[in-house]
């Protein structure tokens, strides 16, 4: 499945950059387990969070539409959405005060990635079982 692999590491970039802010945050405001005090580490958390919430399932039902045989340039498109929606939401969660427009654009193009994939697999499912 190179065309999942290809954007899973694109993604697996931005997890560790993500990471990374956590443990820089953790550290700055002394903070081991949980947020304390701290609203910029519970931001930083939440990005995070997100990220680790949602990327797992579109990349599987991409991964899975791949195997079904779904077209290249659909697989890409379904990919490219799902990464520039994922740094589009953690660039506007990263800023102070969030960009509460590019939020929803990041979010709204992880959700229609993860549903044009599950109708995709659905559809290429079905012709499948009947076939």
């Amino acid at each position: 499945m190179p065309i999942t692999a290809f954007y899973a590491s694109l993604l697996a970039f931005l997890f560790i950059l993500l990471s990374a802010r956590v443990i820089t945050q953790r550290r700055e405001a002394r903070v081991e387990i949980g947020v304390g005090e701290s609203v910029e580490l519970l931001r930083r958390s939440r990005v995070h969070a997100n990220f680790a919430e949602y990327v797992p399932m579109a990349l599987l039902l991409i991964g899975f539409a791949e195997s079904l045989k779904a077209p290249s340039i659909v697989l890409h498109s379904l990919g490219l959405a799902l990464v520039i929606g994922r740094y589009m939401h953690a660039y506007a969660l990263s800023q102070t005060p969030h960009i509460l427009n590019l939020r929803v654009a990041g979010m709204s193009l992880t959700l229609v990635t993860i549903g044009l994939a599950a109708f995709l697999c659905f559809a290429l499912a079905g012709i499948n079982l009947v076939i």
